[in-house]
């Protein structure tokens, strides 16, 4: 597919596939339906020449316009989820093999864990994990649901990962696969941050962090020298500064950790390298769900942005779900006892839908993460109603999308709120799950415009991702200090994505330091610039990234299974 757009009332009945080589024709499609003004411009087609299947590269030329050339073959994504494992890498803390060296080694002091009989500034040997976005803060929230989906990645795709990378992330093979190396950074740290039964930890830093851009290595903003604050899973509202988050239980954090370590216990065996069970992690976070139902807010010091989730049963019933799966591999339960499937599908029945999905804003991370990852694995472990139910969740909240979608050229339904990019891949994944459940195709089209929206068929004709494809247009001014400071590629991080000109216009401190190359494609729908600048639209982020490696991974293995 390819969106042909133009900025007058042009319009257009044909287009050519033009094979690069020769010049010549290969391939000539009817231009179909005018879809009319999108973004910036008047007139827009989406060009179908899905039919045209032999390889080579080729270019596309309509109404006086022609493409960049492209590639049509067999192995177009080959490699690229393992591409995007260099910036999970280079985000880690603790030993950085990107860097080649140490970071954050200091430890940590704590926060709000007074009730649990830890008092604040206790000193906390915790290290490890990797560093959210452009900043160093880390959270437990994106962390374990990165960690998920790295695991989720190789337990679904084992054969598209390679092992060239140790477990410390330098060079050399360990008989491992590089997503479960990475996948085992992130566990462990998790393990770091659920030290005891009673103790649980959300955040690593605060948004003090933004007061300067620096290569990870040491931290002096906190007024501890070069430690940082954790702070505790209370359940309560917490404030530093002026601001307070809503914070009004434990449950959305300890299910993200519940779901990670049951995963893990089901591909490992099932042990941590600090000698702790994942399996017993597992329980004692099933636990910690209880302590007070509700979910866990980002804590923030100067600036009102946090990550404002605002759900938890969609956590909640993927954690019952894995646990009941984990626990079923090895300790079977009595043939009689569902109660903690039921309690995935009673949970299922309470968020059918992710409440974004149709609409056109949420706040920032407000319905994390993204989708229900919990419809999934429930519908594959059942074979009754219930699973038919779970199927009809996915389709209607796809559909509510698609209402939106269908009316413009790049069947765009997902809104233009921070974090865009996350959002249109986690749907997209949506997408793949539904047809993986069905083998219904419907909406397949729509599945595969997400994924191409991220790799250059949006406005801007830019790829989201740094790096890939590696001929193409893609980021190069990004908002990170890896590329700001050290003028070093940030390959494989998949940025924000654009926004609303309106928020865009609202938010504080942005300030464009290029000249806009894009300014032609933007508009009152949604901006993006590609400059260090603006970090509403220009940051990559990890957890976004970790998504972005499933849906590659499924994109890989899709094409082998096509090429048999």
């Amino acid at each position: 597919m390819a969106v042909w757009c133009a900025k007058e009332n042009d319009t257009i009945k044909t287009f050519q596939l033009i094979n690069a080589s020769t010049k010549k024709i290969a391939f000539s499609g009817s231009a179909g339906k005018v879809f009319g003004a999108y973004g910036p411009f008047t007139q827009t087609y989406r060009l179908n020449f899905s039919s045209f299947k032999k390889p080579g590269r080729y270019y596309l030329q309509a109404g006086g316009a022609k493409s960049p050339e492209f590639e049509i073959g067999d192995d177009v994504y080959k490699g690229a989820a393992d591409f995007c494992l260099r910036y999970m890498r280079q985000q880690r803390c603790g030993f950085n093999p990107f860097l080649k060296d140490s970071c954050h080694t200091y430890g940590v002091y704590s926060l709000y864990g007074g009730k649990a009989g830890l008092p604040d500034s206790t000193h906390l040997n915790i290290w490890g994990g990797w560093h959210d976005a452009s900043d160093y803060l880390q959270y437990a929230t994106t962390s374990a649901n990165a960690t998920y989906h790295l695991l989720m990645a190789y337990r679904d795709f084992p054969k598209v990962f390679s092992d060239d990378k140790q477990a410390n992330g330098l060079d050399g093979k360990n008989g491992m696969a590089d997503v479960l190396d990475e996948a085992k950074w992130g566990l462990d740290w998790l393990l770091r941050m659920h030290p005891k039964d009673e103790w649980m930890f959300y955040q690593v830093a605060d948004d003090r962090d933004h007061m300067g851009m620096r290569i990870p290595k040491q931290d002096s903003f906190y007024g501890r020298g070069y430690e940082r604050p954790v702070y505790f899973v209370s359940g309560e509202p917490q404030q530093r500064g002026k601001f307070m988050n809503a914070t009004t239980g434990t449950s959305s954090t300890a299910a993200k950790f519940v779901s990670a370590f049951a995963l893990a216990d089901l591909i490992f065996d099932r042990v941590g390298d600090t000698g702790i069970h994942y399996a017993e992690k597992m329980l004692t976070a099933y636990e910690y769900i209880w302590k007070k139902e509700g979910v866990t807010q980002t804590a923030s010091v100067k600036s009102p942005y946090i990550y404002a989730e605002d759900n938890w049963k969609d956590d909640v019933e993927l954690a019952a779900a894995m646990m009941y799966q984990a626990w079923n591999s090895h300790i079977p339960l009595p043939e009689d006892d569902g109660s903690t499937i039921q309690l995935a599908c009673n949970l299922a029945r309470q968020e059918p839908i992710t409440p974004w999905l149709g609409t056109d804003t949420a706040k920032h991370y407000q319905w994390y993460p993204f989708i229900n990852l919990g419809h999934y694995e429930l519908a594959k472990q059942l074979k009754d109603k219930r699973r038919d139910t779970l199927i009809g969740y996915y389709k209607t909240g796809i559909q509510k999308v698609w209402n939106k979608a269908k009316a413009n050229a790049f069947y765009r339904g997902v809104p233009f709120i921070w974090c865009s990019n996350n959002l249109t891949t986690s749907f997209a994944m949506q997408c793949y799950w539904y047809k993986e459940l069905t083998g219904d195709k419907q909406f397949e089209e729509l599945e595969q415009a997400n994924f191409d929206w991220l790799f250059g068929c949006n406005p801007w004709g830019t790829s989201m991702v740094y790096g890939l494809p590696s001929w193409g247009d893609t980021p190069t001014d990004p908002h990170s200090a890896f590329t700001h400071i050290g003028k070093y590629p940030i390959d494989g991080g998949l940025i924000d994505g654009p926004v609303y000109g309106s928020i865009y216009k609202g938010l504080i401190g942005i300030k464009l330091y290029e000249p806009d190359e894009y300014a032609e494609f933007q508009s009152e729908l949604a901006v993006y610039h590609d400059d260090y600048g603006d970090y509403s639209t220009n940051e990559p982020t990890m957890d976004g990234t970790a998504s972005l490696i499933y849906l590659l991974a499924a994109k890989e293995a899709e094409q082998s299974k096509k090429k048999k």
